[in-house]
């Protein structure tokens, strides 16, 4: 079942015999798990008739046994097995979801990696209850699901905020939706329309001093704002690693180059064809197509290469973190 489904099912007090909760993205398990914790009971039944066990100090014998209990004074019980994918001999629950008990709500935990989909326990899993399979988001899905997770709480982003965000956090969509509830607080009942401004000042973010901007100075060959920007990540190496910018800049480069092959270069189709966002492809990648050439971007792609392994010891004497980036930048931009 999808994310969505579960969550209307669970909003419309429908709770099925078993969950198994399972993927890459935990951000989803823990939504539906905690609102099952929070909601499936009434908090004064909660105390005798809901078990919350984690998977390395559990066993797969305890959970059976848990869940074969009936509630006491209660129309069912819950227990829910966090940590899951730490539980030994998972598939050994097969013997309580052949034939579970109608008045418990199982709900199985398994996060980061999905369960074997070729274990019988999945198939059962998903005949008797409902089986979440949750993937990580790619890099250029993140702002999208920013927007739309944003705006579910009351909240409008505009673009270049949406983007400034999930540049600086990434695809953690747990800390995501905490850097949305800081900016809601944060905006009060006045304002509802955050700005990539908001985002600096709230979620500590300087727009000056991230890859997000000295990406932008680079595209357009802003030579001193690159060079501020590299004094500022050199005063702060732990915060700003020379890695997390190299392989920023790698996957930026890498996809420019693909775009000198595609036959439209137009905003839509370099859009579709590389899965980016539109604002992406013109606020970045259209004015990188008129700074760089094919040849120069097949060059700044060896540039990177070549610090990477720098940056990590190999075929070049020490340097300071500064120095190896102002060179980098530097190569690049001429």
């Amino acid at each position: 079942m999808k994310y969505e489904e579960i969550l209307k099912e669970l909003g419309a007090g429908k709770f099925r015999p078993v969950y198994l909760l399972m993927g890459e993205e935990p951000y989803y398990i823990d939504q539906v798990s905690d609102y099952i914790e929070n909601n499936a009971l009434p908090e004064s039944e909660r105390a005798f008739n809901q078990t919350v066990v984690y998977g390395k100090d559990t066993s797969v014998v305890d959970v059976i046994h848990a869940a074969m209990q009936y509630p006491m004074m209660s129309a069912r019980q819950v227990v829910i097995v966090k940590e899951a994918q730490n539980l030994d001999k998972l598939g050994e629950l097969e013997k309580y979801v052949a034939s579970p008990l109608e008045t418990t709500v199982l709900v199985i935990c398994h996060k980061y990696k999905s369960v074997d989909k070729r274990l019988k326990l999945v198939r059962m899993v998903e005949a008797a209850g409902a089986v979440l399979d949750t993937k990580k988001l790619y890099d250029n899905q993140v702002p999208e699901w920013v927007r739309r997770h944003a705006a579910s709480v009351g909240v409008e982003i505009d673009d270049k905020a949406a983007i400034l965000l999930s540049d600086f956090i990434g695809t953690d969509l747990s800390a995501i939706a905490s850097a949305i509830e800081k900016l809601k607080v944060a905006m009060g009942t006045d304002r509802h329309r955050v700005t990539a401004e908001d985002v600096e000042r709230n979620i500590g973010i300087s727009k000056e001093f991230n890859n997000f901007e000295l990406l932008d100075a680079v595209v357009n060959r802003n030579v001193q704002k690159a060079n501020m920007i590299v004094k500022a990540f050199g005063q702060n190496p732990k915060a700003n690693p020379i890695q997390a910018t190299i392989s920023a800049m790698f996957g930026f480069f890498q996809k420019l180059f693909a775009i000198y092959y595609l036959p439209d270069k137009s905003e839509g189709a370099i859009a579709s064809s590389l899965r980016l966002n539109p604002f992406i492809v013109r606020k970045n990648y259209l004015p990188a197509l008129r700074s760089y050439t094919g040849r120069k971007v097949m060059q700044i792609i060896s540039i990177l290469r070549e610090y990477d392994l720098k940056s990590k010891g190999f075929g070049a004497p020490a340097m300071e973190q500064e120095d190896m980036l102002r060179e980098m930048i530097f190569k690049i931009m001429h």
